[in-house]
This record gives structure tokens, C-alpha cells and sequence, in this order.
């Protein structure tokens, strides 16, 4: 665990799956991001019916994978890590829908670690 990244990005589910085990390698976001680095993915603890069945059509479309059933998600929790290498507002990804895409690379699994979440990035060892 120490070696873990010191900042965390909450990711709601299906989609931190998705980065995790479809090859999904941009995270939407509502507005810019300026940081670069690593960071733990933290699956955040939101559950919502509408928005799987949303997801689980675009990481169809995305990767021809099916995801797994809601209830069997890890979550409130960082269940990975990655790189930040940019901050993109255009691309052919067909994980990018916008406005703005923080590209990741050197995506890795961890086990679970269960942790609150916060908005943007955040400091989660102290959350534990």
C-alpha cells in the first residue's frame, strides 16, 4: 500500500471496470484537468440502475464486451492505478465523449483497498 500513488480519482461503475478490464484509456470529465502523474483509481460508491444500463451500451459499442451485473462491482474503494498523461477536448477514442478526456496509461489492478471518495482528486490515505 505504500507504494501506492498519493492522489486518487473517483470513477463511478461500470466505467473504473471499463478502464480497468476494457481497455477504456480516457476518462470523461466535465472540465480541464491540469494535473500529470499517477494516481489510484477509486471506484466511487454511486450506483445508479439508468446510468449502468447507459454504460453497459457504450462499453459495448466501445470493446463488444459485456460488463459485469451492477451488484458485483467493487466499490467505495480504490481498486487500481494509472498515469495521467493529458487532458484532451478532441478525439476519434471511442471512450471520448467530453467535453474534456484525461488520457491514462500504465493502467494496473490492486486489491481492494475500501476508502470514501471525494470530488476531483483527492488525498486518500487519509480517508481509509
Amino acid at each position: 500500500m505504500n507504494n501506492l500513488p498519493e492522489r486518487a480519482l473517483s470513477i463511478r461503475q461500470p466505467w473504473a471496470w471499463a478502464i480497468l478490464n476494457a481497455g477504456k484509456r480516457v476518462e470523461n470529465r466535465p472540465r480541464r484537468f491540469n494535473y500529470r502523474g499517477p494516481i489510484c483509481l477509486h471506484a466511487s460508491l454511486f450506483n445508479d440502475d439508468g446510468e449502468h444500463t447507459i454504460a453497459r451500451h457504450s462499453i459495448w459499442r466501445a470493446a463488444q464486451m459485456d460488463i459485469p451485473q451492477r451488484s458485483d462491482l467493487e466499490r467505495g474503494g480504490i481498486i487500481g492505478t494509472a498515469e495521467i498523461v493529458d487532458c484532451i477536448e478532441q478525439s476519434d477514442d471511442p471512450w471520448f465523449f467530453g467535453p474534456f478526456g484525461l488520457v491514462l496509461k500504465d493502467v494496473q489492478p490492486v486489491p481492494f483497498i475500501p476508502v470514501k471518495g471525494a470530488l476531483g482528486l483527492f488525498r486518500w490515505r487519509g480517508r481509509l
